[in-house]
């Protein structure tokens, strides 16, 4: 239900703050996308400030609600909503020097350089995507903690990022396993970069969403009382939610507002100096009268108590619970991880056994995961022939979400992203398995668990040294790739934390296994030995 509060401002003086922080950056960086701010900006003043949970002096709170801007190109009204509600960062000056080398506050929001920044986003669709797996685990962790784990995955969608594929993936993946606790805000405002929609995009998008399973509804989205009610409506509805908000790109702007000038552009010093008059807002740039700020600070201590009641909740748990769910959320490993792994090399030097290299794959990965309850499996329908699905792991549905492995179907980038989201979360560590060939599919969100450094694994079956059997004799090293480029060498092309690991046998240091970062783990069919040798 959303908050009681009596306002003290309208909603939409609140959201013309936004909008002026957002006019103000872009053109003080004289580049970037006032447009999708300007446009969104009374929804996400609806959301902020009568729903979302979260409390800016504990960031990392466990049970807040995220929120993803999967529209990462309007990274400004991410900012100016962290920094109005009382985050540490940014601060004017960060905002001041927005899109400038070294400051946090990038052209599009990277996770990591802010708090309250949940996902690095700008790849359009992956956001959402992403926030699939956000809520999927906060579904997996509710079933485990049910006291300690109730909150909601928010999402701000723009038409790009329904367009995307990864978008159809991610949906119907989510109406599947009816993620009630997803609400997607959409920004229905009919624009892209080359004009309207209309060029290229004829989609009935809340139809779509029906037929995937979803809560579907739509409303005026500069109705702060519509966009409330509807926010509320999905809310007490037990499926995903969809709220297409018909919106203004730009709105505010007299000459641009509506137009494809307004979103990738500085508005211009002329065009921001009409807005200030049609919005009747009197301040100069970057200047939040007092009144205004005080409110959005309130804004932001809303939640204040709730977080304090769960660290109060958490603090009485009986020691070793307590000590256990620490663990998960820090990260760590169990402390019987180390010796179970090393158990089982010492009986495959006493005993080595000749098996295919995804067999071994799967015998490690059952001691693994008998000795991390937190590691959470999956493939995209080739549980068999990836062999990632070990004895033990009950399966994850709609009905039941305290299983360990995930049927994600044949949606290889969905899978990824989904990963992604249930890293970011915490509480989890991730893998799941296709061929490797299937890298193609899903790069685009292994590169971002390389960029944020997140704790996924992939485990690539089915791969041979193809160049060596099929390329011409000349140079196959270096001919023969650059002709047909080999999937591992499209890995090793990722950021440098990412390493490649062979399953071909089980590693013999503990230390370096695959859990310790984004890995992907590449076995193949062929039969060899696992004997293990200490270096």
């Amino acid at each position: 239900m959303s908050d009681q509060d009596v306002d003290t401002l309208s909603p939409e003086i609140l959201a013309n703050a936004i909008r002026a922080l957002s006019m103000d950056a872009v053109e003080k960086a004289n580049s970037g996308h006032p447009g999708m701010p300007m446009g969104m900006a009374d929804v996400a003043t609806v959301l902020f400030s009568k729903f979302l949970r979260f409390d800016p002096q504990k960031p990392e709170w466990p049970d807040r609600d995220r929120f993803v801007l999967s529209a990462g190109h309007g990274s400004m009204l991410l900012y100016s909503l962290l920094h109005l509600t009382g985050y540490e960062r940014p601060t004017l000056d960060d905002l001041k020097n927005f899109r400038q080398l070294h400051s946090p506050t990038a052209g599009h929001p990277e996770y990591g350089e802010l708090p309250g920044i949940e996902t690095t986003t700008g790849p359009l669709g992956q956001g959402l995507a992403t926030a699939v797996g956000m809520a999927l685990a906060e579904r997996m962790e509710a079933a485990r903690h049910p006291g300690l784990c109730d909150h909601h995955t928010y999402v701000i969608a723009g038409d790009g990022c329904l367009m995307e594929g990864v978008s159809h993936e991610a949906a119907s993946l989510a109406g599947h396993l009816r993620l009630s606790r997803l609400i997607v805000l959409y920004d229905d405002n009919g624009i892209s970069i080359d004009g309207p929609t209309s060029l290229s995009f004829s989609d009935d998008s809340r139809a779509r969403f029906e037929a995937y399973g979803w809560h579907v509804s739509g409303v005026d989205g500069h109705d702060a009382e519509a966009v409330e009610a509807a926010i509320a409506e999905a809310l007490a509805d037990d499926r995903p939610s969809l709220i297409a908000c018909r919106t203004t790109i730009g709105f505010g702007s007299p000459n641009k507002s509506g137009k494809a000038s307004s979103h990738g552009s500085p508005l211009g010093a002329d065009e921001i100096a009409l807005s200030r008059a049609q919005l009747g807002w009197e301040h100069p740039a970057f200047d939040i009268p007092a009144d205004i700020r005080a409110e959005w600070l309130r804004i932001g201590s809303r939640s204040k108590a709730l977080a304090e009641a769960w660290y109060q909740r958490f603090d009485a748990l009986p020691a070793d619970q307590r000590a256990e769910m620490e663990r998960r959320l820090c990260g760590a490993l169990p402390a019987g991880f180390d010796k179970a792994v090393e158990d089982y090399i010492d009986s495959l030097i006493k005993k080595p056994v000749k098996v295919a290299t995804r067999k071994a794959s799967e015998m490690m990965l059952e001691v693994i995961n008998e000795a991390v309850p937190d590691l959470i499996g999956g493939s995209a329908d080739l549980s068999g022939s990836n062999n990632t699905k070990t004895k033990g792991l009950a399966i994850i549905d709609g009905d039941d979400f305290a299983g360990r492995y995930i049927h994600y179907g044949v949606r290889e980038f969905g899978m990824a992203a989904a990963m992604n989201g249930i890293a970011l979360h915490g509480g989890f560590i991730p893998y799941g398995g296709t061929f490797l060939v299937f890298t193609d599919y899903c790069r685009p969100a292994i590169r971002l668990s390389a960029l944020m450094k997140l704790r996924v694994i992939y485990v690539m079956t089915m791969i041979r040294s193809v160049w060596a059997k099929m390329a011409p004799p000349i140079s196959r090293w270096s001919i023969w790739p650059a002709c047909a480029p080999c999937p591992i060498c499209m890995c090793f092309a990722l950021p440098m934390w990412w390493k490649p690991q062979n399953a071909g046998m089980p590693p013999s240091n503990p230390g370096k296994h695959p859990l310790f970062y984004p890995s992907p783990v590449r076995v193949c069919r062929s039969f060899g030995s696992t004997k293990a040798t200490r270096i």
